[in-house]
């Protein structure tokens, strides 16, 4: 190639590349400025909503009175169930309380909340004031209240309190069940007594639920951060509408790892117009033991897909049992809509209330079946938990029937046995070495499966009985001596 072509072909390259760079530096410059403009308008949307929610949401202070005698009993304040949902469970220290502590000593907490209407109600978590003597609650605006609490339901871990006080800004409450996964939200509250911070993230899951924070679990899972005093605050939508409440996060390090967890607002729907009217909320029950449907159990039960759920037990004189559902059965739809997992579907039967009628479709040896349930009442003490009569209750145990997703979640998969769920204090059975968590086994070396097993055994055995007992891989045996 001659020297006068290389000449001309450098000198159309550089023309080629300085059309190029001039066609190319405006355009990027147009990309850039609408990039901006975006984010300009996101910040914006935030920015608007903050000031439209926050003069509603409510930082809350608690205080407890422990008796100075049981000190010891209390390695974080208001026992471990609060710093348990940052922290997992972590071991109980007790120790003897040193002599010249005070009779009485009083616990401080907090935590977050937001008023849902002008004459006053607030709506926080459980965890946040469940246990405590006294509520004080403080505006942003400054103006601070002694709260009354309404009603709690620790199986939720929801509570209603109220300041007396009127035309109070209150949130809106939107539909948590349009939320989709991607969905910007955000979450208001007090984290570590930090007054009104507001945090963004998105919607990373729904329908969460096995996590073992709540009885009834449904969870929204957002990346928008939260912390300790976050709980009881507000997540809430673009719109500046509340679509869940912040509870809870996942954490290694007892701050905020990216996942956190609220529960959904039409959950907190439901429990909030039973609590304000009664103070306490009525749940519908069937009577059975249900498990998820895996394809291995389809294909034993010779189903073409894995769609519903399983009864795996049902309770004698119940209504389930009364209504003609058995073992076996494989439930497809609740009142023509689809049955897709043991979580919801409890979930729907607690939220039904006493007396109603609900059509199962089912599945029973290959054929088609439609049964009538009429729902019972779920009998529970003041904290929603399961009532125990007669001799249990005489021994301070609460007991429960070990169901697949427990043996799964305990590590007690492939056992047979009856689930201590609590023991009383000074009770019989705490002073004899049962403890929570414990799987019984065996009582007076006879086989037990559910807690009325257990019950009949004890009354009609005598007054000393030998118990097996496991607890995670060790396994002993212990003497339980009732009172005459």
């Amino acid at each position: 190639m001659t020297t006068r072509k290389v000449k001309w072909m450098t000198m159309l390259v550089a023309l080629l590349v300085s059309l190029s760079l001039g066609a190319a530096l405006p355009g990027t410059g147009i990309a850039q400025e609408r990039g901006l403009e975006s984010l300009r308008q996101t910040g914006q949307a935030f920015r608007s909503v903050a000031k439209k929610v926050s003069p509603a949401v409510v930082f809350i202070q608690v205080e407890k009175e422990l008796d100075g005698q049981n000190v010891g009993e209390f390695l974080f304040p208001f026992d471990d169930d609060f710093l348990r949902r940052f922290f997992g469970d972590a071991p109980q220290f007790r120790f003897r309380s040193p002599k010249n502590l005070p009779q009485k000593r009083r616990e401080v907490g907090q935590g977050s909340g937001f008023i849902i209407s002008a004459d006053g109600y607030i709506l926080t978590n459980n965890h946040v004031v469940g246990d405590a003597d006294k509520v004080r609650v403080k505006l942003q605006d400054g103006r601070q209240y002694t709260a009354e609490i309404v009603g709690t339901d620790p199986p939720t871990d929801l509570a209603i309190i109220r300041i007396d006080e009127h035309d109070l800004p209150y949130l809106r409450l939107g539909d948590s069940n349009r939320l989709e996964v991607g969905d910007w939200v955000l979450a208001v509250g007090n984290p570590f007594g930090l007054s009104h911070t507001l945090t963004a993230g998105i919607v990373s899951a729904k329908g969460r639920s096995g996590i073992g924070i709540n009885d009834y679990e449904d969870f929204i899972q957002t990346d928008a951060a939260i912390n300790p005093g976050n709980s009881g605050g507000p997540l809430i939508d673009l719109d500046g509408r509340v679509v869940g409440i912040n509870t809870a996060i996942f954490s290694r390090s007892g701050g905020y790892m990216g996942i956190g967890f609220a529960i959904p607002i039409n959950m907190a729907k439901r429990i909030r117009e039973q609590l304000v009217e009664h103070g306490q909320v009525t749940r519908g029950r069937i009577g059975a033991y249900i498990q998820e449907l895996t394809p291995e159990l389809a294909e034993a039960f010779k189903l073409d897909k894995a769609e519903g759920i399983v009864v795996a037990r049902v309770m004698d004189d119940s209504p389930a049992q009364k209504a003609g559902l058995k073992q076996g059965d494989v439930i497809l739809r609740m009142d023509g809509k689809k049955v897709e997992r043991v979580t919801r579907f409890r979930n729907r039967i607690a939220f039904t209330a006493p007396g109603t009628r609900v059509r199962l479709a089912i599945v029973r040896e290959g054929k088609h079946k439609t049964i009538d349930v009429t729902v019972g009442k779920l009998e529970t003490d003041q904290q929603g938990k399961p009532t125990e009569t007669g001799e249990l209750a005489k021994l301070g145990l609460s007991l429960q029937t070990l169901t697949p997703e427990l043996a799964e979640r305990l590590d007690y998969e492939g056992e047979t046995g009856v689930l201590v769920t609590e023991v009383a204090a000074g009770s019989i059975a705490r002073i004899a070495g049962i403890e929570r968590g414990d799987l019984i086994l065996e009582i007076d070396r006879k086989p037990v499966s559910t807690p009325a097993q257990v019950r009949k055994l004890l009354q009609n055995g005598g007054k000393n009985h030998l118990v097996l007992l496991r607890h995670g891989e060790n396994s002993r045996y212990l003497s339980l001596k009732l009172d005459d």
